[in-house]
C-alpha cells in the first residue's frame, strides 16, 4: 500500500468511492455473516441434535478469525493488502460452501473454522486499507459509508437468516444450509470488484515472517478457549481442563517471548504497547468484544427459546438493537470528524451498555415483548459509540508504518474478548439451564395450572407432550440441550417450567455482562487521548495532559 513515510498520494474523493466500493462489499460478506448465523444458530443446532454444543459452531469461526487477523496485518504490511484480501475472500467462501455440506455441529464447527481463516482478514484488512487511504480525523466522515454496510447486513442478517432457518427446503436444499450457501454469489462478486478496483501502490519490504509467534499464539489461545466452552463438562479442576491451562498459560509465555525477540518482525510488535494509549484501547476493546459478542449470542436465545419467536420474527424484533448502532455509530463519528476529540464517546457507550445488561437481567418469560427491545436499543447505541471509535484511536496512536499491524491488533484483542465472551456466556447458560429448569418444575408442578394439564386425558395422549412429562416423571431435561424445538408445540401449560427455567439462567449471564461491561467503563477512563492526525502520514503527536 501507500508508503507512510515516503509521502502518500492524497486520493479524490472519487478515487476513494472506487477502493471503498470493493472494500465495502467484503466488509459486507463478513459483517451479513456475523448476523446471518445469529438468529439461525438455534434452529441449526436443533436440526443437527446439538443445541448445548452451537458454542462450537461459534467458537471454531472466531478462534480462526481472531488468530489469523495479525497474521493478515503482518503480512499485509509487507507483501501489499491486495493479495491477502483476495485470499481472505476465497477461504470465507469455500468455508461458507463447505458448511452447507455438515450433517453434524462438530462437521459443521470444522467448517466454519475455515470459514473464519478467511473472515479474519476481511474486517481488518479493509479498515487497514481506508486508514491507509485517509488520516483519522477525515476517516470519521466516511464512517457513513462503512455505517452503511453495517446497517444493511445487521438489518438484512437476521430477517434472511430467520426466513432461510425457518423453510423446510428450498430447491431440495435445507432451508438453514442456504445461510451458509448465500455467501458463495455475494463472495464471488465482491472478488471481481476487488480484483478490478483495489489497485493502490505498495512498496516491498524485505521482512522476516513470524511463523514461531504464530504457532505460539494459536498454541496458547485454542487449549485456553476449549476449556472454557467444555470446562461446564469436563469439570474446571479434570485432567483435560487442568492440561488445557497448562499448554495455554505455556503457549502464551513462549508467544510473548518470540515477540520479544522478533522486534519489529513480531506478528504483534511489544513495542505498540510501549503507548499506555494504545495498550488501554487494546484492553478497553478486548472487555467490550466480552460483553458484545457474549451478550448479542444471549438474546436471540431468549427472543425464540423463552418467547418463542420464529427465527424470522426473532431477526426483525432485533432491528432496534442495528438502529441503535446505527445512531450511535454516526453520531460520534460526526462529533469526532469536527471536534477531534474521541475520548468520551467508548465512555458514554460502556456506560449504556453496563446499563443496558442490567436492565436485561430484569426481564423474564412474562417480560413484554416492547421491554428487550427497548434495552436493545439502548444496548447497540452503547455499542455504536465505542465500535468505530476504539478503532480509530488505536490507528491513530501508532506510527502510519505500523498502522496493519495495529488496526490487526486491535480487531485480534476484540474478537478475542468476543471468543472468550460467547464460549463462557453459551458456557454459564447450559451448565445453569438444568438447575434453572428443575427448580421451575419444583415451583410450578404444585400449581393448579399444571395439575389440571397432568389430569387432561387429551395432553396425555398427545406424542407431542412427552418429553415433559418424561422429565416430569425423573426422564431428566436433557434432551432440551439437544433440540428445543418441542417447546413451541407442547402443551403451554408443561412448557412452562423449561421457558422460566431458561429466562432465569439467561438473566444471570446478563448480569454477568453487566458486571464485565463495569470493567470496561472504568478501563474507558484511563485512556489518554492523542489528537487525531489530519494528514496521512504524519505521526501522532504527543497526547495532551489528562484532563
Amino acid at each position: 500500500m501507500v508508503n507512510a513515510e515516503a509521502g502518500a498520494p492524497q486520493l479524490t474523493h472519487k478515487q476513494i468511492l472506487a477502493v471503498l466500493s470493493g472494500l465495502m462489499i467484503g466488509m459486507f460478506l463478513a459483517a451479513l455473516d456475523q448476523t446471518i448465523v445469529g438468529t439461525s444458530i438455534r434452529t441449526i443446532a436443533d436440526d443437527l441434535q446439538g443445541l448445548s454444543l452451537q458454542a462450537w459452531a461459534t467458537t471454531a469461526y472466531l478462534i480462526t478469525s481472531t488468530i489469523s487477523t495479525p497474521i493478515y496485518g503482518k503480512l499485509s504490511d509487507i507483501y501489499g493488502r491486495r493479495p491477502f484480501y483476495l485470499t481472505a475472500i476465497t477461504i470465507f467462501v469455500a468455508g461458507s460452501l463447505a458448511c452447507t455440506f455438515s450433517t453434524s455441529m462438530y462437521e459443521l464447527a470444522a467448517f466454519r473454522a475455515i470459514q473464519g481463516l478467511g473472515a479474519g482478514g476481511l474486517m481488518s484488512l479493509a479498515f487497514t486499507i481506508i486508514a491507509d487511504m485517509m488520516p483519522p480525523r477525515e476517516r470519521a466522515k466516511y464512517q457513513g459509508y462503512f455505517l452503511a454496510v453495517f446497517g444493511t447486513s445487521s438489518v438484512l442478517g437476521p430477517v434472511i437468516g430467520g426466513f432461510l432457518a425457518g423453510q423446510d427446503t428450498i430447491l431440495g436444499v435445507t432451508g438453514w444450509r442456504w445461510v451458509f450457501l448465500v455467501n458463495v454469489p455475494i463472495g464471488i462478486v465482491a472478488l471481481a470488484v476487488v480484483f478490478r478496483v483495489l489497485r493502490l501502490p505498495h512498496e516491498a519490504h524485505d521482512h522476516r515472517i513470524d511463523y514461531w509467534g504464530a504457532l505460539f499464539l494459536t498454541v496458547g489461545i485454542v487449549p485456553l478457549l476449549i476449556v472454557a466452552e467444555q470446562g461446564r463438562e469436563w469439570g474446571w479442576g479434570s485432567v483435560g481442563s487442568v492440561s488445557c491451562y497448562v499448554i495455554g498459560v505455556l503457549g502464551v509465555a513462549l508467544f510473548i517471548w518470540v515477540e520479544s525477540r522478533m522486534g519489529d518482525e513480531a506478528l504483534i510488535p511489544l513495542k505498540l504497547f510501549n503507548t499506555s494509549t494504545f495498550t488501554m484501547i487494546i484492553i478497553a476493546g478486548f472487555i467490550v468484544g466480552i460483553g458484545m459478542f457474549g451478550g448479542i449470542s444471549m438474546i436471540p436465545q431468549y427472543l425464540q427459546i423463552v418467547k418463542g419467536h420464529t427465527p424470522t420474527e426473532a431477526g426483525l424484533l432485533m432491528i432496534p438493537m442495528t438502529l441503535g448502532i446505527m445512531t450511535g455509530s454516526i453520531l460520534s463519528g460526526q462529533i469526532t470528524s469536527r471536534t477531534g476529540r474521541y475520548k468520551i464517546f467508548p465512555i458514554i457507550g460502556t456506560a449504556l451498555m453496563v446499563v443496558a445488561m442490567f436492565l436485561f437481567h430484569t426481564v423474564d418469560a412474562d417480560s413484554a415483548i416492547w421491554q428487550p427491545m427497548i434495552f436493545m436499543t439502548l444496548f447497540g447505541f452503547g455499542l455504536g459509540n465505542c465500535m468505530q471509535t476504539l478503532t480509530i484511536a488505536a490507528q491513530n496512536a501508532v506510527p502510519m508504518r505500523d498502522l496493519g499491524v495495529a488496526t490487526a491488533s486491535a480487531t485480534f484483542f476484540r474478537q478475542m474478548g468476543g471468543t472468550v465472551g460467547v464460549a463462557v456466556f453459551l458456557s454459564i447458560l447450559f451448565s445453569t439451564v438444568p438447575d434453572s429448569i428443575r427448580d421451575a418444575f419444583a415451583r410450578i408442578v404444585p400449581t393448579p395450572e399444571f395439575q389440571a394439564a397432568l389430569r387432561d386425558p387429551a395432553v396425555l395422549n398427545n406424542p407431542v407432550n412427552k418429553p415433559v412429562l418424561d422429565a416430569f416423571q425423573g426422564g431428566g431435561n436433557a434432551g432440551v440441550l439437544q433440540d428445543s424445538s418441542f417447546l413451541q408445540q407442547v402443551d403451554p401449560r408443561l412448557a412452562r417450567p423449561f421457558l422460566e427455567g431458561f429466562a432465569e439462567s439467561i438473566d444471570a449471564v446478563f448480569l454477568t455482562g453487566a458486571f464485565v461491561m463495569i470493567l470496561a467503563f472504568v478501563t474507558t477512563w484511563f485512556i489518554k487521548e492523542i489528537p487525531l492526525r489530519t494528514a496521512v502520514g504524519s505521526d501522532p503527536v504527543a497526547a495532551p495532559p489528562a484532563h
